[in-house]
C-alpha cells in the first residue's frame, strides 16, 4: 500500500485492505515512539467504536503501548470519540487514540490521535507520528500476554461511559429536561453514543440505538438523506418537538424541527453563538472552518464577537481553543463544540444544549431560528463532489489559481478567497466553493444563497463549468 497518511480527521483506510492488524500496529507503534520520546511516564487512553473489529485493533494498540512502557487506559465496550477526549483530560493522560472511521461508510475504520488537552492532535504534532510510521517495527502481538499486561496494571479498564455521561449530569440539568412535558427524539445511527439517551433520557423517542457494524448499509452520517427513518417519524408523529443525530462516532450532529425539516451545521452554529452571546450572555471569539457559512460574520457583527476563519480539519479550530477564549469553535461537516466544554467536536453535548435551551425559553428551535434570521437573513446550503483523476484535478486547481474563473453561468464574481480551496463571492448571500480533496481523487463543491433552489442551481453551474475545465 502507499504510505500511511493522516488527513484531516485521522488516517482511514477499507477494513481488511489496508486497514489491517498490521498496518494498525505500525501506526501504533510509531505513537508509542512518539510518546516515549516526548514524556516521561506516558499515559494513554485508547478508545474504538461499533465498526468491525473495533476491540481487535484497540487490543493490538494497548498491547504495543504497554509494551513500550505506556500507561494504557481502555473502555469495557464502544465509546464516542468525546468519550475518549474527556477521559484524556480527566485522567491526565497524555494522548488518546480512538479507531473511528466517523461519519464514513461501514466498510472504513480509521485511527484518531488526540492531544493532552482533550481535542485533535495538533498539526505538527501529527506530522511527527505520521513521520516516525515504518515497515520496520519490532513489535510480535502473539508474544505480548494481554492477561499478564492487565494484572501487572500496564492496561487498565476505565469506565469512559460513566465519565461522560457524570460530566453531562454536571453540567445540564437532566431532570428539568425530563420533566418538561416536551418530546424529544434522538437516532444514533447505530453508532458509539448510542447508550447515553438510554440511561440518562430513556423516556424519549431513539432510533438505531443498537449495535449494527453494517450500518444497515447507510453510512452513518448526520445528512438529511442518511435520516429518512427519523424524518418521516417526525413528520408523521406530529407529537416531537425536537430531534437530533449523531455520527457513528457521537462528534457531529443535525437537527429537526417538530415538523421534521432538517437543520444542518451551518444553523447550529449560528443557535448556538445566539443562545450563548444573546440569551447566556457570555463572551470569547466564533472559530470557524472556511467552508461554513457567511452568516457567522453577520451574527456576530450583531454581538461584537470576533470571527475567525481556518483551515478545514477541527484541530485548527482546537489549536486556538486551547490557547484563546473561544465562545463555539464549528466545522460545516456538523462538528462542533463551546469554549465551557472540552476542544472537541462534540455531538451529543451540542444537541443537549440545545434541547436545554428550548426547556429554558418554552420557544421551539424553529421560533429560535428565526430570533437568528431577523439579524442574518434566511440561507441555504448546498454541497457535493466530483470524481475526478489527479491530472484533471490538478488542471482545475491551477485554473482556480490563475483567477480565469470569471463567472458561473449567469453569477458574476465579485471577489475570491483561497484560506482553503477556493470561495467565489457572487454578493454578500451567495457563493460558490471549490476544494480538492487531499486523500481520495474528488473536487469538493459547496453552495450558499438565500433558497435552497438557488444553491442548488450554483452547485449545478459550477460543476457544469469545472467538468468543461481541460
Amino acid at each position: 500500500m502507499d504510505k500511511i497518511k493522516f488527513g484531516t480527521d485521522g488516517w482511514k483506510a477499507l477494513i481488511a485492505k489496508d486497514y489491517t492488524l498490521s498496518n494498525v500496529s505500525k501506526v501504533a507503534y510509531a505513537t508509542a515512539l512518539w510518546l516515549t520520546k516526548r514524556y516521561k511516564n506516558p499515559s494513554a487512553v485508547v478508545g474504538y467504536d461499533c465498526r468491525f473489529g473495533g476491540e481487535m485493533f484497540m487490543e493490538a494498540v494497548a498491547k504495543i503501548f504497554a509494551s513500550k512502557g505506556i500507561r494504557v487506559y481502555i473502555p469495557e465496550h464502544f465509546v464516542a470519540t468525546p468519550m475518549v477526549s474527556l477521559g484524556i483530560v480527566k485522567l491526565k493522560a497524555h494522548c488518546g487514540i480512538m479507531l473511528s472511521a466517523s461519519n464514513s461508510p461501514a466498510e472504513f475504520n480509521g485511527y484518531k490521535l488526540k492531544g493532552s488537552f482533550g481535542g485533535p492532535m495538533l498539526e505538527k504534532d501529527v506530522r511527527d507520528v505520521e513521520n516516525l510510521i515504518s515497515d520496520d517495527y519490532e513489535i510480535d502481538l502473539e508474544l505480548l500476554n494481554w492477561n499478564l499486561l492487565l494484572e501487572q496494571g500496564t492496561i487498565q479498564y476505565i469506565d469512559l461511559e460513566s465519565i461522560y455521561i457524570k460530566h453531562i449530569r454536571d453540567s445540564f440539568d437532566i431532570d428539568k429536561i425530563a420533566r418538561s412535558g416536551l418530546n424529544f427524539a434522538f437516532d444514533a445511527m447505530y453508532g458509539s453514543g448510542q447508550n447515553v439517551f438510554k440511561k440518562l433520557l430513556p423516556g424519549i423517542k431513539m432510533f438505531h440505538c443498537e449495535v449494527n457494524p453494517t450500518f444497515m448499509g447507510i453510512p452513518p452520517d448526520p445528512q438529511h438523506i442518511n435520516l429518512f427513518e427519523l424524518s418521516e417519524f417526525i413528520w408523521n408523529n406530529k407529537k416531537i418537538d425536537c430531534a437530533f443525530a449523531i455520527s457513528g462516532d457521537g462528534d457531529r450532529l443535525a437537527l429537526y424541527d417538530h415538523e421534521g425539516n432538517y437543520i444542518d451545521s451551518h444553523h447550529i452554529m449560528l443557535l448556538l453563538i445566539h443562545y450563548l452571546a444573546h440569551y447566556k450572555h457570555l463572551h470569547g471569539k466564533v472559530v470557524t472552518s472556511f467552508s461554513s457559512t457567511s452568516k457567522i460574520e453577520k451574527l456576530c457583527l450583531q454581538y461584537g464577537i470576533k470571527v475567525e476563519r481556518v483551515k478545514l480539519g477541527f484541530k485548527d479550530i482546537t489549536k486556538i481553543m486551547i490557547s484563546e477564549d473561544v465562545l463555539v469553535g464549528g466545522e460545516e461537516s456538523g462538528g462542533i463544540t463551546v469554549g465551557s466544554h472540552i476542544p472537541e467536536r462534540d455531538g451529543i453535548w451540542m444537541g443537549l444544549m440545545i434541547w436545554q435551551w428550548i426547556v429554558e425559553t418554552g420557544k421551539s428551535v424553529r421560533e429560535l431560528l428565526e430570533e437568528v434570521y431577523q439579524i442574518t437573513g434566511k440561507f441555504a446550503f448546498e454541497r457535493s463532489f466530483i470524481d475526478v483523476n489527479k491530472q484533471t484535478k490538478n488542471k482545475i486547481m491551477e485554473k482556480c489559481k490563475s483567477k480565469d474563473l470569471t463567472a458561473f453561468g449567469n453569477y458574476r464574481v465579485n471577489r475570491i478567497e483561497d484560506l482553503d480551496g477556493y470561495k467565489f463571492f457572487f454578493n454578500e448571500t451567495a457563493w460558490f466553493m471549490i476544494r480538492p480533496s487531499g486523500s481520495e481523487p474528488i473536487i469538493r463543491t459547496y453552495a450558499e444563497a438565500e433558497t435552497i433552489e438557488e444553491a442548488k442551481e450554483i452547485l449545478a453551474v459550477g460543476t457544469e463549468v469545472i467538468l468543461k475545465i481541460e
